[in-house]
């Protein structure tokens, strides 16, 4: 499909900062942890303003990313200020992360969220940002976690973030914590995001949506990463990838025999999620083919639901037990 042929996706807010609540975040939100030194030797060198620009053009008027991953603020925030005549701050949203400051360190001080926060504005040279998650929350106590929090809805209050969200894997612990927040804090999150946990190897996020909405209170439900940070793949995953070399292997045997079928695994897994998830997914795209590719799949997903589900149902079968099989994330939680 060529470029002039792509169907954008529809934009559902008025470009000003009141009309962009949270219902109206497109279904596809462009993943900037992309550009980070964990997926690209040379973030930098990617075209990011030329990314944006495409991703915005064809309606992912929303981007995601984090203070932890690497320069990739640095990176959009200059992308953004170069394409700003064409795209002016309101007509997109901004997502971003606080708290995790490297792979085994956080920090979750009031002090550090509210550092952070400034920072990220800084970065992206705006004076709000639409969504502010604490980010990986398995990773740290959940007194420590609830107090960040309450310093993000400070942070909201004062009209610095829109609206405050958590990230995390694990879904029972996330679940639990986002009803803890409502009940300790006297006011629910906006926004919670999970990766990895509504693919074609995992769908545990599907059972606890309706509980995150009743329970939780919250308005969205992020669905990120549906390669499952690039578990699902022809090549297998990144080094870094902590799943189980059982996991690894059955992944390995599923995406052969979508191979014998003429189809590559990451196209199905792709389909597969957007296909079936009803809120907004954060996909990595690191090109501007990639956008492309991400819409035309996307328009593609919406027909192939049917065509697809015997593959899909034989990919389950091959997956076996390692099915809906997660990985330790985290540390220990008494909620």
């Amino acid at each position: 499909m060529s470029a002039l042929q792509l169907k954008p996706l529809p934009v559902k807010f008025q470009f000003t900062r009141d009309d962009k609540t949270l219902d109206k975040l497109p279904d596809l939100i462009l993943g900037a942890g992309i550009f980070n030194y964990q997926y690209h030797e040379n973030p930098q060198g990617l075209p990011a303003a030329a990314i944006l620009s495409r991703a915005f053009d064809l309606g992912i008027r929303a981007l995601d990313t984090s203070a932890y991953y690497g320069p990739s603020e640095e990176i959009v925030g200059a992308a953004l200020a170069s394409i700003r005549d064409a795209y002016p701050r309101d007509s997109y949203y901004i997502c971003t992360k606080a708290g995790r400051v490297a792979e085994n360190e956080f920090d979750y001080s009031p002090a550090s969220i509210r550092r952070s926060v400034l920072r990220s504005l800084e970065r992206f040279n705006t004076d709000y940002l639409d969504v502010i998650y604490l980010h990986d929350v398995e990773f740290v106590e959940t007194e420590l976690a609830l107090q960040a929090i309450a310093e993000l809805f400070k942070l909201k209050a004062e009209g610095r973030v829109k609206h405050v969200g958590l990230s995390g894997f694990p879904v029972d612990y996330i679940y639990k914590l986002a009803v803890k927040v409502r009940e300790t804090l006297g006011q629910p999150l906006d926004i919670v995001l999970s990766y990895s946990n509504f693919c074609l190897q995992n769908t545990l996020l599907q059972s606890y949506t309706d509980k995150f909405f009743a329970d939780a209170k919250l308005q969205v439900l992020v669905n990120a990463s549906p390669l499952s940070m690039g578990l699902l793949r022809k090549q297998g995953p990144h080094a870094f990838h902590p799943a189980s070399p059982e996991l690894t292997k059955a992944v390995a045997d599923a995406a052969a025999y979508t191979e014998s079928q003429g189809v590559d695994i990451s196209s199905l897994a792709i389909r597969f999620s957007l296909s079936h998830w009803t809120g907004p997914t954060v996909i990595g795209l690191s090109s501007v083919a990639e956008v492309e590719n991400a819409i035309s799949g996307y328009w593609e997903a919406q027909q192939a639901r049917e065509k697809d589900q015997p593959l899909v149902d034989e990919v389950i079968k091959i997956l076996g037990d390692q099915y809906n099989k997660t990985w330790p994330s985290g540390i220990p939680h008494d909620l």
